[in-house]
């Protein structure tokens, strides 16, 4: 998928991987999964996630499958930065949610010899880019994009459907907020909501 090891030594650059997909499509327990990989391997590894998603737990990063592993809440991007020195690896969860300055502090990581792993939505509740991530997914080397399964149709799914009348571009949720589509399933979701208007 990705090389964990440079062929030019004297290159002392790190690298930036996003993980990106819509809802219920394993994005954090992916990037847990690559995190543990590193802690394995005795690298030092910081973990970020927004201050605001307080869904699971107040400090742990969860998947919808109940992997977890320790994190830093912060408020803001720029915190990122000060608390990362003396990492090998930095993951970040959840990165649509921080401001557009993750962009700056990803790419400044990296230049630093840092591996930086990123997940988020691609994609908000309309369909449209959410926030930092189409940024991040530009200046990436690695891009992953995993999908759901289509709660309707059972194909891949890569929308995440909001199920309430919540119109907050940012609304924390479960399968009682949100439920993963396909292109056609979400097509037709998005049509019977706008008739009903």
């Amino acid at each position: 998928m990705f090389l964990e090891n440079t062929v030019n030594h004297k290159e002392q650059f790190g690298w930036i991987e996003v993980i990106c997909g819509s809802m219920f499509s394993g994005k954090t327990e992916e990037l847990i999964r690559r995190l543990k990989r590193a802690q394995f391997a005795k690298q030092r590894i910081e973990i970020f996630k927004p201050a605001i998603d307080t869904r699971y737990d107040e400090e742990m990063v969860v998947s919808h499958d109940s992997s977890q592993i320790r994190s830093t809440p912060v408020p803001a991007a720029a915190n990122i930065s000060i608390l990362a020195q003396g990492c090998d690896v930095v993951g970040i969860d959840e990165a649509q949610f921080f401001d557009d300055e993750i962009v700056k502090v990803c790419n400044d990581l990296a230049n630093q010899g840092i591996r930086v792993i990123v997940a988020g939505l691609d994609m908000d509740f309309k369909g449209n880019p959410f926030g930092p991530m189409p940024a991040l997914m530009a200046t990436a080397e690695y891009v992953t994009k995993v999908h759901a399964v289509c709660t309707r149709t059972g194909n891949l799914a890569h929308y995440s459907f909001r199920k309430t009348d919540n119109d907050k571009l940012v609304m924390l949720g479960e399968t009682q907020e949100y439920e993963p589509l396909s292109r056609a399933a979400y097509y037709h979701a998005m049509r019977k909501d706008q008739d009903k208007k």
